[in-house]
């Protein structure tokens, strides 16, 4: 059954808004009318996630795509809203645009701010004043728990350092972290399960302290080690091919003194 909807050269908004509402009517597509926020939360992630990889590769044209797949995640999600009745695209549109104007006053208001750090500070007191935040542990609850748990460690961390409570220099937070992977040891010694997943996590927020009074980022950090081991691997499997061996066949030593030597070559 052909849809009333006009096939032009170039779309806009307007366009995806109506794509939309047809694939979600009584006669559009089976699979778009049976999905609900839950089911697709998933996608929003991962489209959102290929537009992080399109920025780090520098590929525009892959950016462009994905930036429209996580536009659609929107657009989609503010259609099942709209069949509710309960807010549409417009509103979302008015909600930001008022947030944007609200918590930007040195440019539609009368507020000064002669440079970024005291334009974020104007940022966190607005964004306190919104949210009700009116305690410094309100702040650290107000960050969400579905962000990868390394951001929102570091996070958290950025907020309780804003009240004091934060080492004078990197190097208390490294000996933090020292003691943090001392008790993991004795976990582990104790082969008491429950306890060293707790230290485990100990281990991890703390790494992330260090990095972040390092001022690098935890996510970046072990993105790049991730990609590293993958270059490593790969060449230590290679070595191992050069030599008629099956990474599979051979003693953790063997494997060890392989991967010693792909760590020279990569």
């Amino acid at each position: 059954m052909k849809v009333d909807f006009e096939i032009k050269d170039r779309y806009t908004i307007a366009d995806l808004l109506r794509i939309m509402e047809l694939l979600r009517s009584e006669n559009g597509c089976p699979w778009d009318r049976e999905q609900d926020h839950r089911s697709i939360r998933n996608n929003f992630i991962e489209e959102t996630y290929e537009v992080v990889e399109a920025i780090d590769t520098g590929d525009k044209t892959l950016m462009e795509e994905e930036l429209g797949d996580v536009l659609l995640q929107v657009v989609f999600h503010a259609q099942m809203e709209r069949e509710q009745g309960s807010f549409d695209f417009d509103d979302v549109c008015d909600g930001i645009c008022k947030k944007l104007i609200h918590r930007h006053p040195h440019i539609f208001g009368d507020v000064t701010a002669e440079d970024s750090g005291t334009v974020l500070r104007n940022w966190d007191a607005i964004k306190k004043e919104e949210k009700s935040q009116t305690t410094a542990a309100s702040t650290l609850e107000g960050v969400s728990r579905a962000l990868p748990a390394l951001m929102r460690s570091c996070k958290v961390q950025k907020r309780a350092a804003r009240t004091g409570f934060e080492y004078p220099d990197v190097r208390g937070a490294l000996e933090d972290l020292k003691s943090e992977i001392a008790e993991l040891e004795q976990a582990m010694d104790a082969a008491d399960e429950e306890n060293m997943m707790e230290e485990l996590g100990d281990v991890l927020f703390s790494s992330v302290n260090v990095g972040r009074m390092l001022h690098l980022d935890p996510e970046e950090a072990l993105y790049r080690s991730t990609d590293k081991f993958i270059r490593r691997f790969t060449a230590m499997e290679q070595l191992a091919t050069d030599s008629n061996l099956r990474l599979e066949d051979c003693s953790i030593d063997k494997l060890n003194d392989i991967w010693k030597d792909a760590k020279k070559k990569v």
